[in-house]
């Protein structure tokens, strides 16, 4: 699913090995490359130039220097797939072309949770060199000390190049923690077949979208074709406490005007998360859910099996519907629930831990990694969005006129929004997460629900002094 699938466990090609590791000595000072010119030529494309990485005096994250021959180790968060073989493959492609830098994929275990395996590693000070791990998580581990800042590694050559939506992701407190070399798009995936049969417009954009209301007739109409619950929302990725429920659903409450949190300081959630605009987003689903109009069979054949004819999903779907039905399948926008339509963006990104690490050798591989070729590499194996302008351009589905353009249109043009850039943010997904699943599954009230999920996220903040700024 999207990169926000952060509870698979995975593996690799090597035995597991303990994760706390001796880093190896490194040698004499090597002279950086400072031309970027010659970094391409030299490195295959990465490093520092003039304009965009000079290190702030509490970030020396990056020096322009690499100490001797650096050996660095990498966790990644896919399982067996072929996401993880091309990112192996990565490694032996950049090992291979050079040898100051040494990059060691670590395999672990595969009967923990991801992000638990990060929590834990990082209360016991292991973690790796480089890390990758869900976009959200980002504004925790900064505050709390488990990533350094990354202004000093990362040229404006490279940070031009971003989707705006990547560079906000990695942000935080004004300075810039992650990278990540895709993105993610929502969208409703309809079949043109059977809406051209049933008379029912094809929205051409975001300012073309469907309302609620508007969806709400579709689906009724959609059921008088045989269709017994038209819409498809990927419940059996809505466990409670499951990131979807945040990532796939938020959309709706912005799009009503509300929000699961105090946008601007954070300070609250009280009169957002159960405010009149949630309110009212998730009391039109549940009605939608109560009328029978949702698919609630726990698997993600909906769609594909011909049970639904609209699915509310991401662009890691969009491969396997085509194939089902080739040509005949149209992503249109979310639907607008008052305020516009809305859409979730974010990925999984790479981060430099806190600790020892050479960090301008870290840049090295994650400016090989998002070189235009190997960020077309990557998005082609897991069919996410190139995360960059250049990598864009190797991708003709994404062009104007091509069967993905809408995410990359809602990508850059502000209808894609990130989830709340707090450190409170892991206890803001679980509560609205959770509220979710009652509201949907067990037809909970929807504004007592929310009223509880207000309070657990009031006393995280409350527990932690409302996450004051706590950053290099």
């Amino acid at each position: 699913m999207n990169g926000t699938s952060a509870t698979r466990a995975w593996t690799g090609s090597r035995r597991v090995r303990r994760v706390r590791r001796v880093r190896r000595v490194r040698g004499t000072l090597v002279p950086w490359v400072v031309c970027a010119a010659l970094l391409l030529a030299a490195c295959d494309g990465g490093g520092s130039d003039a304009k965009g990485a000079s290190a702030s005096p509490k970030d020396t994250t990056c020096d322009g220097k690499i100490h001797g021959t650096a050996h660095i180790t990498v966790w990644y968060h896919a399982g067996p797939s072929g996401e993880f073989t091309t990112l192996q493959n990565q490694v032996k492609q950049f090992n291979r072309q050079q040898k100051q830098v040494r990059v060691e994929l670590v395999t672990l275990p595969e009967d923990r949770a991801y992000t638990a395996l990060v929590l834990s590693a990082a209360a016991s000070g292991d973690l790796p060199d480089l890390l990758d791990f869900d976009g959200p998580n980002l504004y925790s581990y900064a505050w709390s000390g488990k990533l350094r800042p990354i202004d000093s590694c990362v040229p404006a050559s490279v940070r031009a190049d971003l989707l705006p939506t990547i560079r906000q992701q990695g942000t935080y407190a004004g300075r810039l923690w992650g990278i990540g070399t895709f993105d993610s798009g929502m969208g409703l995936y309809v079949r043109k077949s059977v809406m051209k049969k049933a008379g029912i417009r094809i929205p051409t954009g975001p300012k073309d979208a469907w309302t609620a209301t508007e969806l709400t007739g579709i689906l009724r109409k959609l059921r008088t074709q045989g269709y017994k619950a038209p819409l498809d929302l990927r419940l059996v990725y809505s466990q409670p406490g499951q990131e979807w429920n945040t990532y796939g659903f938020a959309p709706a409450v912005w799009s009503a005007g509300g929000d699961l949190v105090e946008p601007k300081n954070f300070s609250t959630a009280n009169g957002y998360v159960n405010g009149p605009g949630s309110v009212k987003a998730l009391t039109d689903m549940q009605n939608w859910a109560k009328a029978g109009l949702i698919d609630m069979v726990k698997d993600d054949k909906a769609f594909v099996s011909g049970r639904s004819a609209i699915s509310w999903c991401g662009h890691w779907t969009y491969p396997e519907f085509n194939k089902a039905f080739p040509g005949d399948v149209a992503i249109v926008p979310l639907p607008d629930f008052g305020q516009g339509t809305v859409t979730g963006m974010g990925s999984f990104q790479w981060g430099v831990p806190a600790g020892n690490a050479d960090g301008d050798a870290v840049w090295r591989f994650l400016s090989f990694l998002l070189r235009p070729a190997q960020v077309h590499r990557m998005t082609v194996a897991n069919g996410a969005i190139p995360a960059t302008e250049s990598g864009i351009k190797l991708s003709p589905q994404y062009a104007p006129g091509g069967p993905e353009h809408l995410f990359i249109e809602q990508l850059r043009d502000g209808v894609a929004r990130p989830r709340p850039q707090t450190p409170a943010y892991p206890a803001i997904t679980d509560a609205f997460s959770r509220a979710f699943a009652k509201i949907i599954f067990n037809r909970a009230p929807v504004k007592a629900t929310l009223d509880q999920a207000a309070k657990k996220i009031d006393d995280d903040l409350a527990a932690h002094d409302d996450y004051p700024p706590n950053t290099p």
